[in-house]
């Protein structure tokens, strides 16, 4: 399989007006203007265009079309659920405005004649929609830069890799590079189309589970770092297809398996690192140290945005599965929430909590509140876990289930002054229809029972 050959200009992030050039050239005849919804996928149109830039020309240079404000309160299945004051039936509906951010516009080289631009949702007004995923962030680093500090990171994601109803690899592979000729080709065609498109992946390796890969990325700056994020999963998604595979990126695909999206977090201030040590294990810098308290004390009051389903539930419960059952904290300890990495201007707090499956302008968002929260108090940090972090009786317990989870993050004061009433509302809203959907649902434990009841 080859990807499209483009000119230098066309290679990574490119500006609007290359972009305009090389509509009109021929080079790209689709843009995809996307949005990303309340799971972070992306949502959007295919606009043609010469006919996109003309009405460019005509109109702001940003509004590039008009979508159902449904695409925020839809769940799983993009079925029309009722109850959110963004909009419902009792207003038919109606459509949001699409503003473009030109910074995120991109080729994707695994689809010819293709770009990408991510976008803002807006209202009637041109105002932003605040409970939009990439508006919730961009409101959190802006608090942060009213702090003095600017955010910087990078994701781990994890994703397990089918052929037809098994996992591609069929036992645990972790760190093999001896990879059976299927999993070579998806990984090389992978990493020769991603850097076209404006991403940059530090490793891939295999996991411990079945089937399960990890990518790593490097740092930047948050936002661009979840806009990458998104398209890089849509990419993995629509080249394992190609090859014949299923990429998933469920929390916990099957009983036994756990699929993390692991956040690392720095601060800087003009371009000199806040948070650097010489050594995970050395005492963390005040700002961390803030950050950390911050992080520990708002976890508990956030989780529906670290884990919006009723699956992400089941990786918690897995002891010693390196994902987190207490929100705690410790030095290079993967049985922690967070974990103290790195050493020098690479020190960073890896935050352990997401499902594979989150949405990661949420994760963000809740990430970069909980620390200004704790830089604003001062919070002192507490104790770190320094053995087994699932014995870690000194911190609270990760919610059980999603139900519990909404219920603290709904009467949660700390929730409604970091995140705003309207967020909480409208993500309270999306944990319940989960919840009663999964009420509704007959599950594979109890269909095994036919003949039993």
């Amino acid at each position: 399989m080859t990807t499209h050959t483009f000119p230098d200009e066309l290679r990574g992030l490119i500006s609007q007006d290359n972009l305009r050039k090389a509509v009109k050239q021929g080079h790209i005849r689709t843009v995809m203007t996307v949005v990303p919804d309340m799971l972070g996928r992306l949502k959007g149109k295919r606009a043609a265009g010469l006919a996109l830039f003309e009405r460019l020309d005509e109109g702001d240079g940003v509004r590039v079309g008009e979508a159902c404000s449904y695409i925020l309160t839809a769940n799983a299945h993009m079925e029309a659920l009722p109850g959110f004051d963004l909009t419902s039936w009792h207003d038919g509906y109606h459509d949001m405005g699409i503003n473009a951010d030109w910074t995120t516009a991109r080729v994707l080289p695994h689809m010819p004649d293709l770009a990408l631009v991510h976008c803002d949702a807006v209202d009637t007004d041109g105002a932003p929609i605040e409970v939009a995923p990439r508006q919730m962030l961009r409101r959190q680093m802006e608090r942060l830069g009213e702090l003095g500090y600017q955010p910087k990171g990078g994701w781990e994601s994890e994703f397990v890799l089918y052929s037809g109803d098994q996992p591609l690899v069929n036992r645990n592979g972790d760190y093999d590079l001896d990879h059976p000729p299927r999993l070579g080709d998806f990984l090389g065609h992978l990493e020769g189309a991603l850097p076209d498109a404006g991403i940059e992946v530090e490793a891939f390796k295999q996991e411990g589970a079945p089937g399960q890969i990890e990518a790593t990325f490097p740092k930047s700056g948050v936002m661009q770092a979840c806009d990458n994020f998104t398209v890089f999963k849509h990419v993995v998604k629509h080249m394992a297809r190609r090859h014949g595979l299923t990429a998933s990126f469920m929390a916990a695909p099957v009983t036994g398996v756990a699929s993390g999206l692991h956040l690392n977090l720095s601060l800087w201030h003009d371009e000199q690192p806040l948070f650097a040590l010489p050594s995970p294990r050395a005492l963390p810098t005040d700002t961390m140290g803030y950050s950390i308290a911050g992080l520990i004390a708002a976890i508990p009051h956030l989780m529906p945005l670290f884990a919006g389903n009723t699956n992400a539930y089941k990786r918690y419960a897995l002891p010693h599965s390196f994902a987190p059952q207490f929100a705690n904290w410790g030095p290079d300890n993967r049985g922690c929430a967070i974990r103290v990495a790195g050493h020098g201007a690479s020190s960073r707090l890896e935050i352990r909590l997401a499902g594979a499956d989150a949405n990661p302008y949420l994760v963000a968002a809740a990430s970069l509140a909980a620390i200004a929260h704790g830089l604003d108090e001062k919070l002192a940090v507490p104790s770190p876990c320094v053995g087994d972090g699932y014995s870690s009786d000194d911190f609270t317990p990760l919610p059980r289930d999603l139900a519990e989870a909404l219920t603290g993050f709904r009467h949660s004061v700390m929730a409604r002054d970091l995140l705003g009433l309207p967020v909480v509302t409208h993500y309270g809203r999306a944990a319940q229809a989960e919840i009663d959907e999964q009420h509704r649902e007959v599950t594979d434990i109890e269909r095994r029972r036919l003949t039993i009841a």
